[in-house]
């Protein structure tokens, strides 16, 4: 359970750091969104999962 409190607050941190750095590039990251076609995002999405999921393997296998 702590290694998913951790996990959500590193993500926690990180979007917050965009939006209180860089709220102007948020609303242009969000325009491009809206002209991708559902494909695009869902595959931008399961991409995006993927690295996620290589990510913590390498971080269990470096044993953090």
């Amino acid at each position: 359970m702590g290694i998913i409190l951790l996990a959500l607050g590193l993500v926690l941190i990180a979007e917050g750091l965009v939006y209180a750095l860089a709220p102007s590039l948020v609303e242009r990251l969000l325009e491009l969104l809206r002209a991708l076609t559902e494909e695009q995002r869902r595959n931008a999405g399961l991409a995006s999962l993927a690295l996620g999921l290589v990510l913590v393997w390498l971080a269990f296998w470096l044993g953090i």
